[in-house]
Order: structure tokens, then sequence, then C-alpha cells
């Protein structure tokens, strides 16, 4: 975890992770806060993956806060799987072929060529008419810089061609930077900004900015909070979608039998996606612990960050188990094939559960979350 120098200092930032359809509980979570404080407004919004949908929807929409933050859960609470991709039994049987015979061939072209596992034109189209982009320009992010409600907007994806974690970042006076495995790149953000960071790797197509093809941008993300702090935030809420289970719900959750393909799969992308927030949060506690005990003249350019993390108190991939039997019938059949009705922690499942019952669940508990967190939430957003 890197410090800037003290310039911005005070700025408050707003930090969300990925997750797929998980991102619904992160509207709950903000629901609450916004009800206890109308004037939250965060200088700083970064997002990567399903957050990066949720971050650009609130920095591009031109009303209030509060009116925004119901405008996306309206949005989460009415969406449909086919707003998200096509779960057609065409559709879906027409991969499954292609990429069985491209299995089955050695990698040669039977079918004409399709990239991904899903096909997401309907979430881009979604996406443009939610953000009032018919061309695909943030137009409202803009507005808001020159306004000066908001300092800046980053949405990090991950390169394909160079491996290396990218954040977008649309912003007045920001710097830039280059670390290890992941840098900035100044732009005006645009709907394929979001797309790449929430194409999930393997089951979504990558999409090409400037180039190059980019994918989820929890890939390579080693330092979530990292952009947000780059940024020159002093406070930082993050809202993630990991449930973090004491030994009592592991064991509840685990089956003694062979792991299934789908419970592998949810292991992997709760590590590539959710787990490093986790350690980054942790990280940065233990910085700012040590900060207590440098004298001031020491510091040189290094202060401490306010931190808050709200995650869900239930496992959202159990919970998703409820709603699964609601899923459409192709897509059931071959989730089913991998396994999901093998395993208690539906993890990869929860990242599909594109329904509306679910996703109205995850809000709810999204705003429970928030309220028990309420004087901790009061400290971090006190002017």
């Amino acid at each position: 975890m890197e410090f800037p120098d003290k310039q911005g200092a005070g700025d408050l930032a707003l930090v969300m992770s990925g997750g797929g359809a998980r991102a619904a509980y992160q509207v709950g979570c903000l629901r609450y806060v916004l009800k206890q404080h109308p004037n939250f407004g965060p200088a700083i919004l970064t997002g990567v993956s399903a957050g990066a949908i949720n971050t650009a929807h609130l920095a591009n929409f031109p009303g209030s806060p509060a009116d925004a933050v119901e405008s996306l859960a309206e949005l989460w609470c009415k969406l449909n799987i086919e707003d998200v991709f096509h779960t057609g039994l065409l559709a879906l049987g027409k991969r499954a072929a292609y990429w069985g015979s491209r299995l089955a061939f050695g990698g040669h072209h039977i079918f004409p060529q399709m990239r991904g596992m899903v096909d997401t034109h309907p979430l881009r189209s979604l996406l443009m008419r939610v953000l009032d982009a018919p061309d695909g320009r943030l137009a409202g992010i803009e507005k808001k810089l020159a306004q000066g409600q908001l300092k800046a907007v980053a949405l990090t994806t991950s390169s394909y061609s160079t491996g290396r974690s990218v954040t977008w970042v649309q912003g007045s006076g920001v710097g830039s930077w280059r670390r290890a495995h992941r840098e900035s790149q100044a732009c005006k953000l645009h709907v394929d900004h979001i797309m790449a960071s929430s194409a999930l790797p393997l089951l979504f197509p990558a999409i090409q900015v400037q180039g190059r093809w980019y994918g989820d941008g929890g890939i390579r993300l080693s330092a979530p909070l990292s952009p947000a702090v780059r940024l020159g935030a002093s406070r930082i809420l993050a809202v993630s979608t990991r449930h973090r289970s004491g030994d009592e719900a592991v064991d509840r959750c685990y089956i003694d039998a062979y792991p299934p393909p789908a419970q592998v799969a949810g292991n992997l992308l709760n590590a590539v996606f959710l787990d490093l927030l986790e350690a980054d949060s942790l990280r940065m506690q233990r910085i700012n612990q040590l900060l207590e005990h440098v004298p001031g003249h020491c510091l040189d350019d290094l202060r401490p960050v306010q931190l808050v993390v709200l995650r869900p108190s239930q496992d959202l991939g159990t919970l998703a188990n409820d709603f699964e039997v609601r899923l459409p019938g192709a897509l059931r059949f071959l989730t089913r094939g991998l396994g999901t009705r093998e395993t208690r922690s539906n993890d990869l499942l929860s990242l599909l559960m594109f329904q509306p019952d679910y996703l109205a669940a995850l809000v709810e508990l999204g705003e429970r979350d928030a309220e028990q967190r309420g004087p901790e939430l009061e400290a971090l957003l006190q002017d």
C-alpha cells in the first residue's frame, strides 16, 4: 500500500469491489448510508468488475446522490438475466457447441468464431440506455467534474495483452502512477471501460479498448484500495461482496465429497476477485497502526487513511441456492452440469444469479448490514 503526498487530505472515497450479481448488495449498503447521511457525496469513486457498473452509474447520474442510489436500486431490483446475456437454448447451445468443437478438434474452427461463453450484447445495450450514453460517452461525469462535485472516477481492468492491471481515471488535477503489474491511464470514461472491467474471465468476452483487449479488473488487482489512495483519499468506505465467515459457518458449508467444478470455480473466483480486498484492508490497518507510533517529522509523504469495509453478514453463495430453481431452463441445465446442486456455498452461481428476487434480497441485506455498522459509518462520514 503506497501513500501519495498530503495534498487532497480529507477527501472521501467510495470503493466497490466485484462479484457479478452480488454487487446488488452494495446498493443496499449505500441506500442506508444516504438515508442517514443525505449529504454523502464522495469526491473519489472507484470500482472494479460489477462494482464498476455501480461506480459509473453514481458518477454519471445527473441528480443528487440519494436519487442516484434509488435509481440504481430500482435498476438492480428489476434486472433479469436476459438483460445481461442471452440465455435461450439456441444461444447457449451454439456457444457450447463452438467451445466443445474447439476442444475436440484441437482448436480448429468448425463453427464461426465466438468470443466468451455467453453473449453480453444485452448488457451493453442496458448500460447505454440507463447511463444515457447512446454513443458510449459518459457525459455526466465530465459535468460533475467541471462543477466540482467529483474529483476523480476510476475503473480498473486487466490487460490480456500485457498482464497488467490498468486503472482508467477521469479526474481533475490527479496524477498518474505506475507500479509493479499495475498502472493508471488518464481518459474520458466510456461504456467500453465498464464492459471491460466487468468481463468475467472466460464467461464474458474481452473488450477492446485503444487497440488492446481487456477483461475483469479483479484478475490482477493486487491492491484494490490503492487507486483511491493514489487519488488522494484520506477516508475510504469500501463495500465488499465477500462474506467473512467464522469457523462454524465454514463447517456448515463443508461437504465430505469430491468438489464439483462449480465449487472449484467459486473458490478460484473468490481468490481472484474478493480475497485481495480483505488482504489489502488488513495491510492498511497495520500501516495505520504503525504510523500512530511514528513521530510527525518522520512521516515524510505518509499519512493514515481511515477505512471502513462493509461485508455481507450472510454467505451470498448459500443464499443463491434458494433461487436456483428460478433460473432460465437452459442456463440451469448447464450450471447443474457443473455441479451447482452438489455444493452448499454456491459462489459461482451467485455471480450469475441476475434474478429480481435474489437481487432484491441482497439490497435488503445490504441495508440491514450497514445499519449494524452505523456507529462506524458515523465516525467515518462526520464532517
